[in-house]
C-alpha cells in the first residue's frame, strides 16, 4: 500500500507546487509594476523616499538675474524618474500609468556677479546651492483625468525639511502650463532631458 501512495503523495508535492509558481508569478509582477504615488485617505499624496537614487534625467535653470527678477522657478530642477518608468518611455515615448516624476529645487550658489553667477575654479557660471523644495506629478488617468491624466503636487519651496504630504495643485498654478505646453509630449518638458529627448541609452 505505501509503495503504490509515495507516488501519488510525490505527484501531489509536484502539483502544488506548480500552482504555487503560476499564482506566485503574477503577484510578484504587479508588485514590482506598483507605483511610487502613497495616497493617504483624504487624498493627499505622500512624499516618496529614496527618490534621489531614481534616475536622474536633468537639471533646468531658469535663475532670477536673467529674468528681471521674477522667475516662476528660480533654482535648478534636479528631475528624478524611476528606472522602470524611464524604460517604459525610451520603448514606447509614454510614460505608464503609475508613474511619478519627482523635481527637487537647489537655490543657485551665493551669487557674487548681477547675473546670478559666481566664479569657481572651473570658470564663471552657476552652482548648485541649497536644497529648496519639491514639486512632483504623478500619472493617473482616471484620478486625474481633467488634467491628461497628471496630477500636480508641491511639498514646500523652501529649505528642507519638506512636508510629508500634499494635495493636488489648482490648474491654474500647475497643471495649466503643462497642458499648454507640453501636452503633446505627455505632460513633460522632455525637451529638457536629453537621456529623454534624444534616447541614447543608458
Amino acid at each position: 500500500m505505501q509503495k503504490h501512495l509515495f507516488p501519488i503523495i510525490v505527484l501531489l508535492g509536484l502539483t502544488a507546487s506548480a500552482v504555487y509558481l503560476l499564482i506566485a508569478k503574477p503577484v510578484a509582477a504587479a508588485q514590482s509594476e506598483q507605483s511610487s504615488a502613497v495616497f493617504d485617505p483624504d487624498g493627499k499624496l505622500e512624499l516618496p523616499t529614496g527618490f534621489r537614487k531614481w534616475v536622474f534625467v536633468g537639471a533646468p535653470l531658469t535663475p532670477n538675474a536673467l529674468n528681471n527678477g521674477k522667475a516662476n522657478f528660480p533654482e535648478y530642477h534636479h528631475v528624478y524618474i524611476e528606472q522602470k518608468n524611464v524604460d517604459a518611455y525610451l520603448k514606447t515615448g509614454e510614460f505608464p500609468e503609475g508613474t511619478v516624476i519627482v523635481k527637487e529645487l537647489t537655490r543657485v550658489l551665493n551669487p557674487t556677479f548681477p547675473d546670478g553667477s559666481r566664479t569657481e575654479p572651473s570658470g564663471r557660471g552657476y552652482f548648485n546651492g541649497q536644497y529648496n523644495g519639491i514639486d512632483l506629478t504623478v500619472k493617473d488617468s482616471k484620478r486625474f483625468a481633467k488634467t491628461n491624466g497628471w496630477g500636480f503636487f508641491t511639498f514646500g519651496h523652501h529649505p528642507m525639511p519638506y512636508e510629508k504630504s500634499a494635495a493636488e495643485k489648482p490648474v491654474s498654478e500647475c497643471a495649466g502650463c503643462h497642458i499648454a505646453n507640453v501636452a503633446a509630449t505627455d505632460m513633460t518638458w522632455i525637451q529638457f532631458y536629453p537621456l529623454l529627448r534624444d534616447k541614447p541609452g543608458y
